[in-house]
């Protein structure tokens, strides 16, 4: 059987789960899962709702209920009531929350500065780098837009 040659998006689909393998094992060293990263890195903005939170990182509210309770458990993440409506519960990080997610930036960047080592090519490593904060910035742009619809 001959295989075609892959497209580009193919080709950065790929890319881009291997590069979220290689993201997960470095959050292994800092004890978080990627779901727990991303939740952490939600919250780095500001309090949120778990509803608004699943929303935001597609996953159901039962996924998210579990992330927070695991995450709760850890003193990452603090449930507060609200002052008007006891029912709804807001999510913040704690500083130790904050220095969790630090951690994961860092050991991420350095399991990626390891593997762009093998390549002697640092335009091309910057300009990956360019092009994955550009797809970080588009998705939350579309995350944003689709909350206002």
């Amino acid at each position: 059987m001959t295989t075609q040659p892959l497209s580009i998006t193919a080709q950065a689909a790929r890319g881009a789960a291997l590069l979220a393998k290689r993201v997960e094992v470095a959050l292994v060293e800092v004890d978080l899962t990627p779901p727990q990263y991303r939740f952490l890195a939600h919250l780095e903005a500001g309090s949120s709702t778990a509803t608004y939170a699943a929303e935001r990182l597609a996953v159901s509210p039962p996924s998210v209920t579990s992330i927070v309770d695991g995450l709760v458990a850890r003193g990452l993440v603090e449930r507060k009531m609200g002052a008007g409506d006891r029912r709804r519960v807001s999510l913040e990080l704690t500083e130790e929350g904050f220095s969790a997610l630090e951690r994961g930036d860092k050991a991420i960047a350095a399991e990626l500065d390891s593997v762009a080592q093998v390549t002697e090519d640092r335009t091309g490593t910057a300009q990956a780098s360019e092009a994955l904060a550009w797809w970080a910035e588009t998705i939350r742009a579309d995350y944003a837009s689709r909350a206002s619809r």
